[in-house]
């Protein structure tokens, strides 16, 4: 790769390294493939903005009634990829849906309210407090799955505004939380720089929930907590099928 020989003892990061840089006209990475027969072959790779989804989202296989959406992260993005999720998977039928926030750390706040507005069709998404008063962020109009069942799974990698969206959807009683307790992350802090490069980071507000349940340090407590499977078996998914798929049929 650009004449630098690739072993299968070199670092994987040192790998994404050499596949990464500068989008310009010309810029790119040269990649020469030997076949097992010593053909050569040589392509290059112009570098370019990829796009990585926040959103992945199917039906899912054992009961196509149900619809599966998973949210890695808030990007600027997220709000409109939720939405195509949403469309998409109702319009192939689905009655319910399972929202995977695992791992997900987090975001901007704004992309949050916006993706909980989907499901919580009004009222108080989260509340915001500093020490001098208290305000409520509220639902945006035009949800599109303001009606569906839901179960949300969470697990310890759960954080922040990700936090917010979990919190949001159990306290107006939309879904269950299925998985472990979230991170804990609740506060909003400034930064600021100093001229010796170091800096300085003020708690400046707190997030609650709607019901005002305090975040930070303590997290989101699921309805149905489950122990991770050491095989990886997802037993997490298996029992929030299975939660929803009650749901329907009370």
């Amino acid at each position: 790769m650009n004449d630098t020989p690739i072993t299968l003892d070199l670092q994987q990061d040192m790998i994404d390294q050499m596949l990464r840089g500068e989008v310009k006209e010309g810029n790119g990475v040269t990649v020469t493939v030997v076949h097992a027969n010593g053909e050569e072959f040589t392509v290059f790779i112009p570098f370019a903005v990829i796009n990585v989804p926040s959103v992945i989202w199917r039906a899912i296989p054992q009961n196509e009634q149900l619809g599966y959406i998973q949210i890695v992260r808030f990007t600027s993005r997220t709000p409109d990829e939720l939405k195509t999720a949403i469309q998409e998977l109702r319009h192939a039928g689905v009655k319910g849906l399972v929202i995977d926030l695992r791992n997900n750390a987090g975001g901007l706040l704004q992309e949050s309210i916006a993706v909980a507005s989907q499901f919580v069709g009004e009222g108080a998404i989260v509340y915001e407090k500093t020490n001098q008063n208290e305000r409520a962020i509220n639902a945006e109009t035009g949800g599109l799955a303001t009606d569906l069942p839901l179960v949300v799974i969470v697990n310890q990698g759960t954080a922040s505004a990700a936090e917010l969206v979990a919190g949001a959807i159990r306290d107006h009683e939309r879904g269950l939380l299925v998985g472990q307790t979230t991170y804990g992350k609740g506060t909003v802090q400034q930064i600021f720089r100093l001229s010796d490069e170091s800096s300085i980071h003020i708690t400046s507000a707190e997030w609650l929930t709607p019901s005002r349940h305090h975040l930070d340090g303590v997290g989101l407590e699921p309805d149905i907590t489950m122990i991770p499977d050491p095989n990886g078996r997802d037993v997490e998914m298996g029992e929030a099928i299975r939660a929803l798929e009650a749901t329907l049929q009370s």
